[in-house]
Protein backbone atom coordinates (compact mmCIF):
# COMPACT_ATOMS: atom_id res chain seq x y z
CA UNK A 1 0.00 0.00 0.00
CA UNK A 2 3.11 2.43 0.86
CA UNK A 3 4.32 1.65 -2.34
CA UNK A 4 1.27 2.88 -4.60
CA UNK A 5 0.79 5.87 -2.75
CA UNK A 6 4.31 6.90 -3.45
CA UNK A 7 3.62 6.05 -6.88
CA UNK A 8 0.61 7.99 -6.93
CA UNK A 9 2.39 10.80 -5.24
CA UNK A 10 5.14 10.58 -8.10
CA UNK A 11 2.53 10.00 -10.95
CA UNK A 12 0.43 13.56 -9.53
CA UNK A 13 3.56 15.38 -8.83
CA UNK A 14 5.15 14.57 -12.31
CA UNK A 15 1.80 16.13 -13.92
CA UNK A 16 1.68 18.93 -11.86
CA UNK A 17 5.05 19.73 -13.14
CA UNK A 18 4.24 19.47 -16.67
CA UNK A 19 1.11 21.53 -16.50
CA UNK A 20 3.74 24.16 -14.99
CA UNK A 21 5.48 23.65 -17.61
CA UNK A 22 2.72 23.85 -20.15
CA UNK A 23 1.73 27.13 -18.56
CA UNK A 24 4.49 29.08 -18.20
CA UNK A 25 4.80 27.96 -22.08
CA UNK A 26 1.63 29.66 -22.61
CA UNK A 27 2.10 32.75 -20.86
CA UNK A 28 6.00 33.16 -22.65
CA UNK A 29 4.07 32.68 -26.29
CA UNK A 30 1.19 35.20 -24.88
CA UNK A 31 3.97 38.02 -24.02
CA UNK A 32 6.06 37.23 -26.38
CA UNK A 33 4.58 40.07 -28.66
CA UNK A 34 4.43 42.69 -25.85
CA UNK A 35 8.36 41.61 -25.65
CA UNK A 36 8.93 42.49 -28.75
CA UNK A 37 7.09 45.75 -28.49
CA UNK A 38 9.24 47.04 -26.32
CA UNK A 39 12.34 45.91 -27.66
CA UNK A 40 11.64 47.42 -31.41
CA UNK A 41 11.72 51.15 -29.94
CA UNK A 42 14.30 52.46 -32.40
CA UNK A 43 14.56 56.02 -30.39
CA UNK A 44 16.31 53.95 -27.35
CA UNK A 45 18.38 51.91 -29.88
CA UNK A 46 19.34 55.30 -31.15
CA UNK A 47 20.56 56.74 -28.36
CA UNK A 48 22.75 53.99 -27.28
CA UNK A 49 24.44 54.35 -30.86
CA UNK A 50 24.94 57.29 -30.44
CA UNK A 51 26.22 56.97 -27.08
CA UNK A 52 28.72 54.26 -28.43
CA UNK A 53 29.70 56.79 -31.00
CA UNK A 54 30.61 59.33 -28.47
CA UNK A 55 33.96 59.81 -26.30
CA UNK A 56 32.52 58.11 -23.79
CA UNK A 57 31.20 54.99 -25.68
CA UNK A 58 32.11 52.39 -22.31
CA UNK A 59 30.96 54.25 -19.32
CA UNK A 60 27.82 56.16 -20.94
CA UNK A 61 26.68 53.04 -23.07
CA UNK A 62 26.58 50.69 -20.20
CA UNK A 63 25.24 53.28 -17.65
CA UNK A 64 22.51 53.76 -20.38
CA UNK A 65 21.88 50.18 -20.41
CA UNK A 66 21.52 49.33 -16.65
CA UNK A 67 19.46 52.36 -16.41
CA UNK A 68 17.12 50.72 -19.17
CA UNK A 69 16.94 47.14 -17.77
CA UNK A 70 15.95 48.35 -14.71
CA UNK A 71 13.38 50.57 -16.11
CA UNK A 72 11.78 48.01 -17.87
CA UNK A 73 12.46 45.26 -15.03
CA UNK A 74 10.96 47.89 -12.23
CA UNK A 75 7.88 48.39 -14.60
CA UNK A 76 6.94 45.13 -15.22
CA UNK A 77 7.30 43.87 -11.55
CA UNK A 78 5.13 46.71 -10.05
CA UNK A 79 2.70 45.91 -13.12
CA UNK A 80 2.18 42.00 -12.60
CA UNK A 81 1.78 42.98 -8.88
CA UNK A 82 -1.08 45.24 -9.43
CA UNK A 83 -2.53 42.88 -12.01
CA UNK A 84 -2.09 40.11 -9.86
CA UNK A 85 -4.99 41.94 -7.80
CA UNK A 86 -6.87 41.54 -10.69
CA UNK A 87 -10.08 38.93 -9.77
CA UNK A 88 -10.41 35.70 -12.28
CA UNK A 89 -13.47 35.21 -14.29
CA UNK A 90 -16.04 32.96 -13.88
CA UNK A 91 -14.83 29.06 -15.62
CA UNK A 92 -11.33 30.42 -16.43
CA UNK A 93 -12.49 32.83 -18.19
CA UNK A 94 -10.49 36.58 -17.88
CA UNK A 95 -11.83 38.51 -15.45
CA UNK A 96 -14.02 41.74 -16.63
CA UNK A 97 -11.31 44.51 -15.22
CA UNK A 98 -8.64 42.58 -17.20
CA UNK A 99 -10.32 42.20 -20.80
CA UNK A 100 -11.12 46.34 -20.34
CA UNK A 101 -7.68 47.22 -19.66
CA UNK A 102 -6.59 44.89 -22.71
CA UNK A 103 -9.80 46.64 -24.72
CA UNK A 104 -8.69 50.29 -23.73
CA UNK A 105 -4.51 49.48 -24.19
CA UNK A 106 -5.36 47.91 -27.79
CA UNK A 107 -7.24 51.48 -28.54
CA UNK A 108 -4.88 53.55 -26.86
CA UNK A 109 -1.90 52.03 -29.24
CA UNK A 110 -4.12 52.05 -32.47
CA UNK A 111 -4.28 55.60 -31.93
CA UNK A 112 -0.02 55.70 -31.31
CA UNK A 113 0.16 53.81 -34.54
CA UNK A 114 -2.20 56.39 -36.42
CA UNK A 115 0.30 59.28 -35.34
CA UNK A 116 3.55 56.95 -35.84
CA UNK A 117 2.30 56.75 -39.27
CA UNK A 118 1.33 60.44 -39.53
CA UNK A 119 5.01 61.43 -38.64
CA UNK A 120 6.59 59.64 -41.36
CA UNK A 121 8.93 61.19 -43.51
CA UNK A 122 7.53 62.15 -47.00
CA UNK A 123 9.39 60.98 -50.23
CA UNK A 124 12.72 62.46 -50.82
CA UNK A 125 12.70 63.76 -47.19
CA UNK A 126 14.75 63.30 -43.88
CA UNK A 127 13.75 61.69 -40.71
CA UNK A 128 13.75 64.46 -37.87
CA UNK A 129 14.90 63.03 -34.95
CA UNK A 130 14.80 64.69 -31.51
CA UNK A 131 16.72 67.55 -30.35
CA UNK A 132 18.70 65.80 -27.02
CA UNK A 133 20.17 63.10 -29.19
CA UNK A 134 22.78 65.87 -30.67
CA UNK A 135 23.89 67.06 -26.75
CA UNK A 136 24.62 62.94 -25.81
CA UNK A 137 28.13 63.59 -26.43
CA UNK A 138 27.84 66.12 -23.00
CA UNK A 139 26.47 63.31 -21.26
CA UNK A 140 27.59 62.21 -17.85
CA UNK A 141 26.92 58.21 -16.63
CA UNK A 142 24.44 59.01 -14.17
CA UNK A 143 22.57 61.42 -16.56
CA UNK A 144 22.86 58.58 -19.25
CA UNK A 145 21.54 56.12 -16.71
CA UNK A 146 18.29 58.34 -15.55
CA UNK A 147 18.07 58.81 -19.41
CA UNK A 148 17.86 54.94 -20.06
CA UNK A 149 14.70 54.25 -17.32
CA UNK A 150 13.08 57.64 -18.20
CA UNK A 151 12.42 56.01 -22.44
CA UNK A 152 12.19 52.54 -20.82
CA UNK A 153 9.79 53.06 -17.56
CA UNK A 154 8.06 56.42 -18.48
CA UNK A 155 7.62 55.94 -22.00
CA UNK A 156 3.07 56.01 -22.67
CA UNK A 157 4.06 53.30 -25.36
CA UNK A 158 5.90 50.92 -23.27
CA UNK A 159 3.62 51.09 -20.46
CA UNK A 160 1.03 50.42 -22.36
CA UNK A 161 2.89 46.57 -23.63
CA UNK A 162 4.35 46.01 -20.60
CA UNK A 163 1.01 46.54 -18.72
CA UNK A 164 -0.86 44.05 -21.44
CA UNK A 165 1.92 41.35 -20.68
CA UNK A 166 1.83 41.73 -17.19
CA UNK A 167 -2.38 41.64 -17.04
CA UNK A 168 -1.95 38.21 -19.69
CA UNK A 169 0.72 37.03 -17.44
CA UNK A 170 -1.35 37.22 -13.82
CA UNK A 171 -4.57 35.59 -15.69
CA UNK A 172 -2.10 32.70 -15.52
CA UNK A 173 -2.27 32.37 -12.28
CA UNK A 174 1.55 30.44 -11.80
CA UNK A 175 3.72 29.61 -9.26
CA UNK A 176 5.71 32.17 -7.83
CA UNK A 177 9.03 30.81 -9.10
CA UNK A 178 6.94 29.68 -12.62
CA UNK A 179 6.04 33.73 -12.87
CA UNK A 180 9.46 34.25 -12.17
CA UNK A 181 10.87 32.64 -14.67
CA UNK A 182 8.39 34.52 -17.31
CA UNK A 183 8.95 37.53 -15.86
CA UNK A 184 13.14 37.14 -16.59
CA UNK A 185 12.52 35.48 -20.31
CA UNK A 186 9.72 38.84 -21.00
CA UNK A 187 12.20 41.32 -19.51
CA UNK A 188 15.54 39.71 -21.83
CA UNK A 189 13.33 40.27 -24.53
CA UNK A 190 12.69 43.43 -24.18
CA UNK A 191 15.73 44.38 -23.37
CA UNK A 192 17.74 42.17 -26.42
CA UNK A 193 17.73 45.59 -29.09
CA UNK A 194 19.71 47.80 -26.71
CA UNK A 195 22.55 45.38 -25.53
CA UNK A 196 22.37 44.36 -29.61
CA UNK A 197 24.46 47.39 -30.54
CA UNK A 198 27.07 46.93 -27.41
CA UNK A 199 27.88 43.56 -28.24
CA UNK A 200 28.05 44.60 -31.89
CA UNK A 201 30.61 47.20 -30.52
CA UNK A 202 32.81 44.92 -28.62
CA UNK A 203 32.11 42.53 -31.19
CA UNK A 204 33.22 44.33 -34.81
CA UNK A 205 36.46 46.19 -33.54
CA UNK A 206 37.38 48.52 -36.20
CA UNK A 207 34.64 48.55 -38.63
CA UNK A 208 32.05 48.99 -35.43
CA UNK A 209 31.68 52.99 -36.05
CA UNK A 210 30.78 52.38 -39.97
CA UNK A 211 27.87 49.29 -38.76
CA UNK A 212 26.63 51.46 -36.26
CA UNK A 213 26.27 54.31 -38.16
CA UNK A 214 24.61 52.34 -41.10
CA UNK A 215 22.15 50.85 -38.11
CA UNK A 216 21.69 54.29 -36.35
CA UNK A 217 21.10 56.34 -40.31
CA UNK A 218 18.39 53.24 -40.69
CA UNK A 219 16.59 53.39 -38.01
CA UNK A 220 16.21 57.24 -37.98
CA UNK A 221 14.78 56.96 -41.10
CA UNK A 222 12.09 54.45 -40.52
CA UNK A 223 11.42 54.35 -37.13
CA UNK A 224 7.88 56.06 -37.48
CA UNK A 225 7.09 53.30 -40.21
CA UNK A 226 8.29 50.39 -38.27
CA UNK A 227 6.75 51.61 -34.66
CA UNK A 228 3.22 52.04 -36.77
CA UNK A 229 3.07 48.59 -37.70
CA UNK A 230 4.38 47.34 -34.72
CA UNK A 231 1.76 49.36 -32.34
CA UNK A 232 -0.59 48.94 -35.12
CA UNK A 233 -0.81 44.69 -35.25
CA UNK A 234 -0.10 44.34 -31.35
CA UNK A 235 -3.09 47.15 -30.53
CA UNK A 236 -5.78 45.19 -32.77
CA UNK A 237 -4.56 42.11 -31.22
CA UNK A 238 -5.48 43.59 -27.26
CA UNK A 239 -8.66 44.84 -28.99
CA UNK A 240 -9.74 41.22 -30.27
CA UNK A 241 -8.30 39.66 -26.94
CA UNK A 242 -10.82 42.46 -24.72
CA UNK A 243 -13.74 42.46 -27.13
CA UNK A 244 -13.46 38.43 -26.75
CA UNK A 245 -13.34 38.24 -23.15
CA UNK A 246 -15.67 40.89 -22.40
CA UNK A 247 -18.24 38.85 -24.51
CA UNK A 248 -17.91 35.30 -22.53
Amino acid sequence: MGGARELAAALFDGAASRTGRVGMGQAIGDLLPFALGVAISPIPIIAIIVMLLSSRAGANSASFLIGWIVGVTGASVALVAISGSLSPGSNGSPSTSSSVIKLVAGLLLVMLARRNFRKRPKEGEAAELPGWLAGIDSFTPPKAAGLGVLLSAANPKNLLLIAGAMVALSQYHLAVGDEAIVLVVFVLIAVSTVVAPVIVYRAAGGKAHDLLGSMKAWLGQNSATVMGVLLLVIGIMLVGKGIGGLSQ
